[in-house]
C-alpha cells in the first residue's frame, strides 16, 4: 500500500457550525465527553500522526472564548501544529474554503478535511488516509452501507432500490492535494454552487478522480443529544451537575430621571449613585452566575476602584458571566430577580427586562423571571431612599474527573 506522505500534510477541521440538532447549550463540538471538549479530542487525534505538519481550524466568530478554551488543554507541542484559527462561513462548504485559503501548498500540498464532531478517528484511519495521498488526488473513507436504502419521492413512494455492494457511507478524514481541491471550491463559488455538504461531492462535481479507502464504523459523528449520552465515557457519574447561586445589589436614589433595571431605562424621579450604570437586576444577576461558577462576585472581576468601568453599561458584566459558563461547557437553565422598591413600577416593563436579560445572556426569555415586591414602608427602599434586587442563577457545568464534581 506504500509509505504514508511524511510532514506534507495539513488537516482543516471543520468547527463553525451551531450543531442544533444536539439540543440546546452551546455547539456540539465544544461540549464534553467525560470533561474533555469534543474539539480537544479530535485535535489531539489528529495531533498523533506525525506525518501532519499543521492544523488549521475553522470556526464560528462567537466562538473564541471556546476555542481558546479547548486549545488550552491541549500540550505545547501539540498547540504549536495549529494555526490560528480562521472564520467560518454560514455553510459548511464556505468555512472549507476560508480553511483552505490559508493553507500553503509549497509546504504542505496536501490536506485532511475532518469534522470536529467526530472526535473518535483513531490512528489506523487518519494513516490510511495519509497513504490514499500517495496514489489519489482525493480520497474519502467510506463504509459498506448495511441497511437497504429506498430512493423516494415526497410523498413516501419509493422510486428506485440501489444494489448494497456499491454503495458507501463516507465519512471523515477526506484527503485531497490541495492545490485540485481549493481551485475547485473557487470554480464552484465561480459558479454560484453552495450547497456542498462534503467536499468529495464537490471534488466529483470538479471533475476530481475520487477514490473510496476503508472507513471506520467507530468514527461516528456526534449529530444529536442521544448520541452525547450513548458515547459519554461517565464512569456513571452524571455528565453534567446543576448548580445554584444568589447575588444582591442595591443602590441608593440621587439626581436623575431614570433608573436601569434589566438592561432597560425605566423612567423614574431619581437616578441612582453608582461607579457604573448602577442596574441592580443585571449587577445581582451577574453575581449570581458568577457564585454558581465559583469565580468571585461581579467587584473580582471589574473593581469600582478601576476607572475603566464607571458609568459603565451592566450589560457587559452578565455578558461576561455568560460567557465565563460556555467557556467551561456549560449551560445557563434559569436566571430569576426580585426587585424591591417602592417606586418605580415594575410591571409595565417586565416583558422588555425578561427579553433584554435573555439577550444579554444568550438564553431564552421562558428562562428568565422578573419579579417585584416593596418592603412595606420598612426600610430603606420603603422610605424610598434607595432600589435593590436579589437574584438566583441555575446553571449546568460538565463533570470532569480531576474535579470530581465541578468543571
Amino acid at each position: 500500500m506504500g509509505k504514508p506522505i511524511r510532514e506534507t500534510i495539513a488537516a482543516l477541521v471543520v468547527a463553525a457550525g451551531r450543531g442544533t440538532r444536539a439540543g440546546a447549550g452551546i455547539p456540539k463540538q465544544y461540549r464534553f465527553l467525560d470533561g474533555i471538549p469534543v474539539l480537544t479530542r479530535t485535535l489531539r487525534a489528529l495531533c498523533a500522526e506525525p506525518a501532519i505538519a499543521t492544523i488549521v481550524v475553522a470556526i464560528h466568530p462567537d466562538d473564541e472564548g471556546l476555542y481558546a478554551a479547548c486549545i488550552a488543554a491541549l500540550d505545547e507541542s501539540e498547540r504549536a501544529r495549529l494555526l490560528p484559527p480562521v472564520h467560518g462561513g454560514a455553510t459548511r462548504q464556505s468555512s472549507v474554503h476560508a480553511g483552505l485559503c490559508v493553507l500553503d501548498a509549497s509546504t504542505c500540498p496536501h490536506v485532511l478535511v475532518h469534522d470536529a464532531a467526530r472526535p473518535f478517528l483513531s490512528r489506523d484511519l487518519i494513516q490510511r488516509a495519509c497513504m490514499a495521498l500517495v496514489r489519489h488526488d482525493a480520497a474519502l473513507p467510506g463504509i459498506p452501507v448495511t441497511d437497504t436504502i429506498k430512493q423516494v419521492t415526497d410523498d413516501g413512494r419509493v422510486t428506485h432500490t440501489p444494489p448494497r455492494d456499491g454503495l458507501r457511507a463516507v465519512q471523515t478524514p477526506q484527503a485531497f492535494r490541495l492545490a485540485p481541491l481549493l481551485a475547485a471550491h473557487r470554480r464552484a463559488l465561480d459558479a454560484g454552487m453552495t450547497g456542498f455538504t462534503d467536499d468529495g461531492a464537490l471534488a466529483e462535481w470538479a471533475g476530481m478522480d475520487v477514490h473510496v479507502f476503508a472507513g471506520d464504523p467507530d468514527n461516528v459523528k456526534l449529530t444529536h443529544e442521544a448520541d452525547f449520552l450513548r458515547y459519554a465515557e461517565n464512569d456513571g457519574v452524571p455528565r453534567m451537575i446543576s448548580r445554584m447561586a444568589t447575588g444582591f445589589d442595591v443602590h441608593i436614589f440621587g439626581p436623575g430621571n431614570h433608573v436601569m433595571l434589566g438592561g432597560v431605562a425605566v423612567p423614574h424621579a431619581h437616578g441612582v449613585v453608582a461607579h457604573s450604570d448602577g442596574d441592580v437586576v443585571l449587577h445581582a444577576l451577574t453575581d449570581a452566575v458568577l457564585g454558581a461558577l465559583a469565580e468571585g462576585d461581579i467587584g473580582t472581576h471589574f473593581p469600582p476602584s478601576d476607572p475603566q468601568w464607571r458609568h459603565a453599561s451592566s450589560d457587559r458584566f452578565l455578558a461576561f458571566a455568560a460567557a465565563r459558563v460556555r467557556e467551561r461547557g456549560g449551560v445557563i437553565d434559569f436566571l430569576d430577580a426580585t426587585i424591591l422598591c417602592e417606586r418605580p413600577r415594575i410591571g409595565p416593563h417586565r416583558e422588555a427586562m425578561r427579553a433584554q436579560i435573555a439577550q444579554i445572556a444568550g438564553i431564552d426569555a421562558d428562562c428568565v423571571s422578573i419579579k417585584a415586591t416593596t418592603t412595606e414602608k420598612l426600610g430603606f427602599t420603603g422610605r424610598g431612599e434607595g432600589i435593590a434586587a436579589q437574584a438566583a442563577a441555575t446553571i449546568r457545568l460538565p463533570v470532569t474527573r480531576q474535579s470530581g464534581d465541578t468543571a
